[in-house]
């Protein structure tokens, strides 16, 4: 749960908002307004990917990592920009989503890998975002909006990183801005583009359309993970699937590889849904396994985990806290670090005792660009062999309503002793070759799974009441649950 840092600068000087260029579209052919060169979208990505890194977290699966990066290699270095510096992330991540940021950097979530149900259905989604970046869309938006989204994260500079993502946002909403929402157009092209890349490699471009249907149903039909996050950047153009078979017609030499049983056997194992391993709450309170400890936050707050750490909210947004791992060795050094900030009014430092464990706290404010004054409290705590970082903010004005409510939280932190917490596995799944034909129903029953048969046939691509063939892989989901 390492420190998630915002200190992201703009990568393009304000000269070059002024300055008109035309360029040709390297996937199009076309030509089209742009201020953005090459040189700065790899900067954009190069600067960007150690923090969605650490928004996330890469998924612990040495041969899928390599998997989708040889995948991606294959179909980028057939792409009309094969020099980029192409980089393919498996993200640790139970959201059902893939994304792109300008430069070559495609990331997919092992969310959304569980519900592909061969390497031609990845390698549709990987062509789709590669010609996201081959089309150059975000450089595109940034150049239209004269790079508005680049100003906000240049933004984060005028805070010290230190509690910068206090002031703008853990998380979704400051990530937000480097996951600019694509438009249909931008769909549509991304989609052909990416067939052009799937043929090039030797894919059989049929698949791709099913995997679009299959992002719509499982979209519709919510369930246990969070809501799949693919169509909040991804809008879905109209008569997508009907459009991409029309457009499969003028392929020439399409590709025949499809590997439905070597893409299953390698999911044998994939976490599935969130992981509570790397900690999930009980209703207030937070409990990591991996890390041993627990920590209550307050009653009704809006609550998320990241890799980064844990934030929360109060009920009408005007607080938050978060929960982050320091750098600092030592509790009473971190808090002393955290007090040389620059623009951080620092209080006194005080080393307290937190449940057993050696702690510093030290209440700071911070003034903000418009005068808005910030106050808050830091409280470090030392616990195997790390220092845990917990910050408590609001106005000024509103402090007093919150300062009890913080400090209760910050002394609420403790190591977990509960052996069924520290030994909870997450779910998984199981990859089971069909030794006859059966329905999903069936196989339900004679292979239980932790999910329903309507999410199960959902993972496997089939309908509810679909007859199985003999010999076939089939998912199911093991392990848990959550005592």
């Amino acid at each position: 749960m390492p420190r998630l840092r915002w200190a992201i600068a703009a990568v393009v000087s304000g000269a070059a908002l002024s300055a008109l260029a035309c360029a040709v579209n390297p996937a199009t052919g076309e030509r089209e307004f742009m201020l953005v060169s090459e040189s700065q979208e790899i900067q954009m990505g190069l600067q960007a990917d150690p923090a969605i890194v650490s928004q996330f977290g890469i998924y612990e699966d040495e041969g899928l990592q390599q998997y989708l990066d040889q995948i991606g290699k294959k179909m980028a270095a057939r792409s009309e920009r094969p020099d980029l510096p192409w980089t393919f992330r498996l993200v640790d991540d139970p959201v059902i989503n893939a994304f792109a940021v300008p430069g070559g950097f495609i990331y997919i979530t092992r969310g959304i890998l569980a519900y592909f149900n061969s390497e031609a259905e990845l390698a549709s989604v990987v062509g789709h975002e590669i010609g996201h970046v081959t089309a150059r869309h975000s450089a595109q938006q940034m150049s239209q909006q004269q790079l508005a989204q680049i100003g906000l994260i240049a933004g984060a500079v005028l805070v010290p990183d230190e509690y910068s993502e206090l002031v703008l946002g853990v998380g979704g909403a400051g990530m937000q801005l480097l996951f600019l929402k694509f438009s249909r157009d931008d769909e549509r092209q991304a989609d052909d583009l990416g067939m052009r890349y799937m043929v090039r490699a030797g894919y059989d471009a049929g698949e791709m359309p099913g995997v679009y249907t299959m992002l719509s149903r499982v979209s519709g039909a919510g369930g246990g993970e969070r809501i799949p996050e693919w169509q909040s950047t991804h809008p879905n153009p109209e008569n997508r699937e009907q459009r991409m078979l029309a457009h499969l017609d003028t392929l020439r030499n399409n590709g025949t590889i499809v590997n439905e049983d070597g893409y299953l056997q390698r999911l044998h194992g994939l976490v599935y849904g969130p992981n509570p391993r790397q900690g999930f709450f009980r209703d207030a309170e937070f409990v990591h396994p991996d890390l041993a400890f627990r920590v209550d936050f307050p009653a009704g707050w809006k609550t998320a985990n990241y890799a980064a750490g844990v934030v929360a909210q109060s009920p009408n947004g005007d607080a938050s806290m978060q929960l982050t791992l320091s750098e600092i060795t030592t509790a009473d050094g971190a808090a002393r670090s955290l007090a040389q900030e620059q623009g951080l009014q620092a209080g006194t430092v005080q080393t307290i005792t937190v449940n057993g464990l050696r702690g510093a706290t030290l209440p700071f404010t911070v003034t903000q660009d418009d005068g808005t004054v910030i106050r808050g409290m830091a409280t470090f705590v030392e616990h195997g062999g790390r220092v845990f970082q917990q910050t408590g903010i609001t106005t000024s004005a509103a402090w007093s309503g919150y300062q009890s409510a913080i400090a209760a939280s910050h002394r609420s932190f403790a190591p977990l002793t509960d052996q069924r917490l520290l030994a909870v596995q997450p779910l998984t799944l199981s990859i089971i070759r069909l030794d006859r034909a059966m329905t999903l129903a069936e196989f339900h029953r004679r292979y239980p799974s932790q999910v329903d048969v309507e999410r199960l046939a959902l993972l496997n691509g089939v309908d509810v009441g679909s007859v199985i063939p003999e010999g076939r892989l089939v998912k199911r989901v093991v392990g848990g649950p959550l005592p």
